[in-house]
């Protein structure tokens, strides 16, 4: 039943897509789904300088691979006129004020606040400006960023997984919402986003909570009903350092490129940081599971390696029907009794392709002993073939040679399928064919 739950999930084409990030909205997702509400993809783009549409392509891109569909797609960039509107008038209520300090000034006034054991919080110095002092740095060739005020006072909200919360906003900095250049920062479009898009949720990293302040006081100031706001664990990497795109498996185009599969990354993404078994699951049943209550306090950690055991036990319970639409994107056709036989011994899907050849295909067989080979070959079982054939044909060959064990079994394994590993024989041996076998017993390519 549709309900009146609205989330949004807003990254900044600047980059690929890290997976903090398709946490952050897989769990919007999720939540959303299960409500049976509406979820928006919202491009934060007025960072003009940085953002581009390859980008936001991307994104979507990798979004749509893990399975996640949204309910509208927009651009911040087309709407700057509706912000321009709301901050000329919080311009003209005295909320947002010129500000002409550079960095350079502002970070020495950081310096020496620390140096004097107080908080590094802007001391609001532009508001003691007169219209002359405004003028005279303007003509100096100073151009403002805009602050917003905020109101000095304690902010409390109940947040969804972290509880009760406050903030004095005294504490901190008044937000820069415009740039020098006139450009936004991302806190007054999300605000008026928030407002006309009538978001009700907002599900977001724990890093968010310092500000979550100044977004209540920013949303009321542009007459906003405010959203509900779920602060979750961050993820970092196995020791605890702040997971960074440059190591591996930080990116969802780099978890892509690796060959996992997007079943693997949405089922540990989802159970991260929650009470629940990290396990492969659908994304209808992330969805049925989906609580804030599982989430704890602590930072989850990332572990691509874990990434790779899930995505190998996903694989090796998988339906042929689970992996078709990606087996075809890896221009392989696999029948159900191939599949069945060869799942359990993958690490990536593409790793059929493999088996797929040993099947159907031709290879190279490893014949180490001619002799065994060609008395495994006068035994060889009439047609047709099934699951007993292996050993039947095993005992024959153990009659026949008196090789026992690996000495028996390896010899075969290599000369079928041109390897010494891989799935039960007793299951592949008929996909083969008595005519392919025949054959690589007999040493030819085939």
């Amino acid at each position: 039943m549709p309900s009146n739950v609205k989330t949004r999930f807003a990254p900044s084409p600047t980059g690929t897509l890290h997976v903090g990030n398709m946490r952050a909205a897989l769990l919007n997702w999720l939540y959303t789904r299960k409500m049976g509400g509406e979820i928006v993809l919202r491009f934060d783009d007025t960072d003009t300088a940085r953002s581009t549409r390859a980008f936001a392509d991307a994104i979507e891109a990798d979004l749509a691979w893990g399975g996640l569909t949204f309910d509208a797609i927009t651009r911040q960039s087309d709407r700057i006129a509706t912000y321009d509107a709301a901050a000329g008038t919080l311009k003209a209520d005295g909320l947002l004020y010129p500000c002409y300090e550079t960095p350079a000034e502002l970070d020495r006034r950081r310096k020496r606040q620390l140096s004097q054991g107080k908080p590094p919080v802007y001391d609001r110095a532009a508001l003691e400006l007169t219209d002359d002092d405004r003028a005279r740095l303007e003509a100096d060739g100073r151009t403002p960023h805009w602050r917003f005020r905020l109101s000095g006072t304690k902010v409390m909200w109940n947040d969804l997984i972290r509880g009760p919360q406050s903030i004095e906003t005294a504490s901190v900095s008044d937000p820069v919402l415009i740039r020098e250049d006139g450009t936004y920062t991302y806190m007054l479009p999300s605000s008026v986003d928030d407002a006309e898009m009538g978001i009700t949720h907002v599900l977001r990293g724990e890093d968010h909570v310092t500000n979550t302040a100044a977004q209540i006081e920013l949303l009321q100031a542009v007459g906003a009903q405010l959203p509900a706001f779920a602060h979750f664990p961050l993820m970092v990497a196995p020791g605890g350092a702040k997971l960074s795109k440059r190591e591996g498996g930080a990116s969802v185009q780099d978890v892509r490129e690796r060959g996992l599969e997007p079943g693997a990354l949405t089922s540990y993404l989802a159970h991260l940081g929650t009470s629940d078994d990290v396990k492969a699951a659908s994304l209808d049943d992330l969805i049925e599971g989906f609580e804030f209550s599982k989430f704890g306090r602590a930072p989850a950690h990332y572990d691509v390696a874990d990434l790779g055991r899930l995505n190998t036990d996903l694989l090796h319970t998988a339906s042929l029907a689970d992996v078709t639409a990606r087996l075809d994107g890896l221009g392989l056709t696999i029948s159900e009794d191939l599949w069945l036989a060869i799942r359990g011994n993958l690490e990536r899907l593409s790793d059929a392709a493999i088996w797929v050849q040993v099947a159907d295909g031709e290879i190279t067989p490893i014949i180490e002993d001619a002799d065994f080979a060609a008395k495994a070959a006068a035994v060889l079982p009439a047609s047709p073939w099934d699951e007993t054939t292996w050993k039947t044909w095993t005992d024959a060959v153990k009659a026949e040679t008196g090789a026992k064990g690996k000495g028996l079994f390896m010899p075969l394994r290599k000369a079928l399928t041109g390897l010494d590993h891989g799935p039960e024989l007793k299951a592949l041996l008929p996909l083969i064919g008595r005519a392919k076998v025949l054959a690589r017993l007999r040493n030819k390519a085939t």
